[in-house]
């Protein structure tokens, strides 16, 4: 072994993702000043380092993939707080050539298929990762994306063996010796939380120091194909080194993983080397920049190199004054913004507790987890649940980075230019009207790319609803238009994945997590017309979820209707719609069993939106037919007569039992009579009226005896009654179309002629002065002033 010239060569080993170890770096670059900077990482992007001084945005990740193979790529995500980010920063502001020396990825994406390849996010050094082992920044080969919504365990399995632990896991022997238990709150504590400056002395001396210790005593402790792959990835960045030693640089810097900093400074011979990395598998890869989020860089995503807490992180690196106190501050304004009390007096008392858990749990300086006691206990007022959506919010810290737009294309792309020669659907600036015929196997696969693209963002087709007339669930029609920035939304998009497939259902679950019922529901239906069966079984599981647990009888009516529609394309998309006709059922015996509780105390306007949504639920229900319709059906019989509900759901809900064939004509004359009597206030009996001819006035053109009801109470209204309901009644009639008023008005002319031509009027035979007496009791009786007999 021969040891490097130290005085030129100068090894960083870092956490990647770690802001102590940003901050170390930036200090020491600033102290070396080197004319050459090696990162670890896959030297196909060395062409694509001179983009971070041109408008990229951490967090962002470097894309390696095979073209025309998008399956077959590796992500190398940085943030803000990330060592290697600094490094390009570095040396992009001050002129400094930089390269990637990890081992290249033509050579890892071309490793064959039956070799055992590590998890989303796992590197291949196991543990080690956490301070800086596997494959670069935190190498995340496919499934990486959607890694991020199904979590995959951060840690390998327990053995049962403590040696077999301490081999896999450099960091816990470390805090061992330190006398730590917890190997994160060690490397916390003596790297992450220490202060920078420049009398502060460089802790990489140190680190080298400590990581030659493990080394030496376990080894890599790496067996088979990762031992392999682990060597030959040290001794590519040796190759590398060895070149620009050659080159006569007079200082160089290499940012890695502490883990290789021995592997790096103790040099085997160049032939030993050279027979590691001889006759490697070599494929053809290219190499992008997109954007990425810090919740794919947390840990609980399943990345292997990811940390706890990339929000706190964050923090750390871009406030290194006074962290804790801004961090509870912001705290307390996140609160506020939530209306819940948090005053000043709050954030100083949190303060003051952080500083006294830290002293009374021995620990040099208040870390998150005193934050987090102190939010719970002071800013929260012990409410832990409140505590912690907001600690979860702010430890997390979400944020998508972004990428210049002249970024090489990435396999999204690729990709869709593939699935849109193959469905003979080309992109154009012009735009076009398409009519999809989804009985067609082609029209089918058009509609399934245009919904998966929206689920995307990328809205290169517009659904035009009813645009052809035809009201056949078979029949889509389209507006399309590809404009310059929907390019863009692919670069983003590519975070969620590298094909249109995997993507959309990588945001579907995503969007899952988050989303309320009535949400939840549309993204059901959304699934089904994208075909996202990988997708579609999350959804459904959360929201059969949501709607055991949500009491809102409103919501369930809201997301109810998407459902059915979902139960009905089912059919016609060939898919199986079984499990959502199930989840559908439920809800509807839910908004069955609470529709007449929901009705009490409404005003007017929730009055009218109610009805809407009674008439949606009522599409719902014919959709699923059934014992589903007949309870609806039920449910509204119980509305129609209740005395306590609007007036306006009580009409439409007697007109829709009356459409039903629930309700004969006499029944609901007879109902009629009675909602409009004089017994009813003239404003109810009008909003009995405007809920039961809401849409359509037919029913009084081709139903004489409703059309008499209706005529007879405007007619027994008195002056001040007609003048208050005389908006409303005005407002009912208004909304139907012509042809129906002019009908209604025919109709109500010939009732007057009828009226005029009866012979035998029994009025002939009324006596007046026998009927005076009773005429005058029941003038008194309401208040109206008698007749005089004639």
């Amino acid at each position: 072994m021969a040891r490097v010239d130290t005085d030129r060569v100068h090894v960083l080993g870092v956490r990647h993702h770690g802001p102590g170890s940003a901050r170390a770096v930036a200090a020491e670059l600033e102290r070396l000043r080197p004319d050459l900077v090696l990162i670890e990482g896959p030297p196909e992007a060395d062409q694509l380092t001179g983009l971070v001084g041109e408008g990229l945005e951490p967090p962002v990740a470097l894309l390696a993939y095979v073209p025309g193979e998008p399956a077959r790529a590796a992500f190398w995500p940085f943030a803000v707080f990330s060592p290697e980010w600094v490094a390009l920063s570095y040396a992009a502001r001050n002129g400094v050539e930089v390269r990637f020396c990890d081992l290249p990825a033509a050579h890892t994406l071309a490793e064959p298929e039956a070799e055992p390849k590590p998890e989303a996010g796992e590197d291949s050094g196991g543990a080690a990762s956490d301070c800086g082992g596997g494959a670069g920044p935190g190498a995340a080969e496919v499934p990486a994306p959607e890694g991020a919504d199904t979590p995959l365990p951060a840690a390998a399995p327990d053995s049962g063996d403590e040696a077999e632990r301490r081999v896999t896991d450099p960091l816990g022997v470390l805090a061992e010796a330190a006398g730590y238990d917890d190997p994160e709150r060690w490397w916390d504590e003596v790297v992450e939380g220490r202060e920078t400056g420049p009398d502060t002395p460089s802790p990489f001396p140190a680190i080298a120091e400590a990581m030659a210790a493990v080394r030496a005593e376990l080894g890599t402790g790496l067996t088979g194909a990762a031992a392999e792959r682990e060597a030959r990835r040290e001794a590519h960045m040796r190759q590398v080194l060895r070149k620009a030693l050659r080159e006569d640089h007079r200082r160089i810097a290499v940012v890695c993983g502490a883990w290789h900093v021995p592997a790096l400074l103790e040099h085997p011979r160049v032939s030993d080397d050279t027979a590691v990395l001889r006759g490697l598998p070599k494929a053809k890869v290219a190499a992008t920049w997109i954007p990425w989020t810090h919740g794919r860089l947390a840990a609980a995503s399943g990345y292997r190199a990811g940390v706890r807490a990339p929000g706190w992180y964050h923090h750390l690196f871009t406030a290194p004054d006074r962290p804790v106190e801004r961090w509870l501050a912001e705290a307390g304004r996140l609160l506020r913004e939530r209306d819940h009390a948090v005053s000043s007096a709050h954030v100083i008392e949190a303060v003051r507790l952080t500083q006294t858990l830290a002293v009374l749990r021995g620990r040099p300086l208040a870390g998150l987890e005193e934050v987090a006691d102190a939010v719970e206990s002071v800013l929260c007022e012990g409410a832990r649940t409140r505590a912690e959506v907001l600690h979860r919010d702010m430890v997390v810290g979400e944020r998508l980075g972004s990428v210049p737009e002249h970024t090489p294309m990435v396999p999204l792309q690729r990709d869709l230019a593939a699935q849109q020669k193959r469905v003979r659907l080309q992109p154009s600036a012009t735009p076009r009207d398409l009519d999809l015929d989804l009985r067609e196997d082609n029209g089918r696969r058009r509609s399934v790319l245009l919904h998966r693209l929206r689920l995307l963002g990328v809205n290169w087709g517009t659904p035009q609803r009813g645009a052809t007339g035809s009201k056949g669930t078979f029949r889509e029609s389209w507006h399309l238009v590809w404009a310059p920035e929907l390019d863009l939304s692919l670069i983003e998009a590519g975070v969620w994945g590298t094909d249109v497939e995997s993507a959309a259902t990588a945001r579907v679950r995503a969007r899952a997590a988050e989303a309320d019922l009535p949400t939840l529901t549309a993204l059901a239906e959304k699934c089904l017309h994208a075909d996202l069966t990988d997708a579609i079984g999350g959804v459904l599981a959360a929201l059969t979820a949501r709607a055991a647990e949500d009491t809102d009888i409103e919501r369930l009516m809201a997301a109810l209707p998407p459902l059915a529609r979902s139960v009905r394309y089912g059919d016609v998309r060939k898919s199986d719609s079984a499990a959502l006709h199930r989840v559908a059922a439920q809800l509807l015996a839910r908004v069955c069993t609470g529709l007449v509780p929901a009705l009490t105390g409404l005003d007017d306007a929730a009055a009218a939106a109610m009805v809407k949504a009674v008439d949606a639920v009522q599409g719902a229900a014919v959709l699923l037919g059934g014992q589903a319709e007949a309870d609806w059906l039920d449910a509204l019989g119980a509305v129609a007569v209740r005395e306590s509900a609007p007036g306006r759901v009580a009409g439409r809900a007697n007109r829709i039992l009356h459409d039903a064939g629930r309700l004969d004509d006499s029944a609901l004359a007879l109902r009629m009579t009675r909602a409009t009597s004089r017994g009813v206030e003239p404003a109810r009996a009008a909003a009995w009226l405007e809920g039961f001819l809401s849409g359509s006035g037919l029913l009084l053109v081709h139903d004489t005896a409703l059309l008499e009801v209706v005529d007879t109470w405007l007619a027994g209204l008195s002056g001040e009654a007609f003048t208050e309901v005389l908006p409303l009644v005005r407002r009912t009639f208004g909304s139907f179309a012509a042809p129906e008023r002019r009908a209604i008005g025919d109709q109500v002319s010939r009732l007057g002629e009828a009226a005029g031509s009866v012979e035998d009027d029994p009025a002939d035979d009324l006596d007046p002065a026998r009927a005076a007496p009773a005429v005058a009791a029941v003038a008194e009786l309401l208040g109206v002033t008698a007749p005089v007999p004639a």
